[in-house]
């Protein structure tokens, strides 16, 4: 997928604010992402309301896990937290749900409430991988910027991604590629990634498969099924997908140029 940044982000706004997040990851059972890390859940107030919410919720939904049920900006609307970090939204007599973000008016124009707690448990869960287990092409010189990249070695656009590295790499930017076959773990690209993260050489591998040559096939013990249950936690739903510092996604293929533009525009 394709991605015309100017675009989507050479507008009023000033920092990427997109979610790319399926609504199914709602009830995802968090303990089942076995790179997550425990976090702990909040005290829900046992008000009536809460109460009538919360007993719905599981009676509906048996596997969700929720956090936390909060008052939200909005009279009579009840924010419900989960774990993973997503939200949904009920009345006050637990009838009506809304599997939605809540966004504010403001001068800069409309608000994504719910995006910034996203972005820092996405950053959360993505520091718990040692960069150890990531295949790595580092800034020259100064490290201007650091992007982390779940990419499938198949994925056309993945492939064009990478070879628009070394350029990025001059701009100052670290690139850092997590894995995520697109297609699951059962099919073909699957063990082409086991073969490149198991390889001596990952980043040599990974240039030669991005370039549609064929590699040895090789197996060891390796984080390519956790880093794609890590993807499909914290939003992946298709390659590549650029996460940033701030914690925000990006999905699709930007041009190497545009990318460093859009980073570096306050400079």
């Amino acid at each position: 997928m394709s991605v015309n940044l100017p675009e989507i982000l050479f507008g009023k706004v000033s920092k990427i604010r997109i979610a790319a997040i399926s609504l199914s990851l709602l009830f995802l059972p968090f303990s089942e992402i076995v790179l997550a890390q425990g976090l702990s859940s909040s005290q829900i107030d046992d008000t009536p309301e809460v109460a009538a919410i919360r007993s719905v919720l599981l009676e509906t939904q048996p596997t969700i896990n929720i956090q936390s049920i909060v008052s939200s900006p909005v009279d009579g609307l009840f924010e419900v937290r989960m774990q993973n970090g997503q939200a949904i939204f009920a009345s006050a007599d637990a009838q009506y749900f809304l599997p939605s973000d809540l966004y504010q008016a403001t001068s800069d124009g409309l608000v994504n409430l719910g995006e910034g707690r996203r972005n820092d448990i996405r950053l959360d869960l993505i520091s718990t991988v040692d960069e150890a287990d990531m295949i790595i092409y580092p800034a020259e010189g100064e490290v201007k910027a650091t992007l982390t990249v779940f990419t499938d070695v198949d994925c056309p656009y993945c492939q064009r991604l990478h070879s628009e590295v070394s350029q990025l790499n001059e701009y100052g930017i670290t690139i850092r590629y997590l894995a995520f076959p697109r297609s699951g773990l059962d099919e073909v690209t699957y063990p082409k990634m086991v073969s490149t993260w198991c390889a001596e050489n990952r980043n040599l591998i990974f240039t030669t498969v991005s370039r549609g040559a064929a590699i040895p096939e090789t197996d060891c013990v390796n984080p390519v099924a956790n880093q794609y249950q890590l993807g499909r936690l914290v939003g992946v739903t298709g390659t590549p997908t650029l996460v940033f510092e701030d914690g925000s996604i990006l999905p699709g293929y930007v041009p190497a140029d545009d990318l460093a533009a859009f980073l570096f525009e306050d400079e």
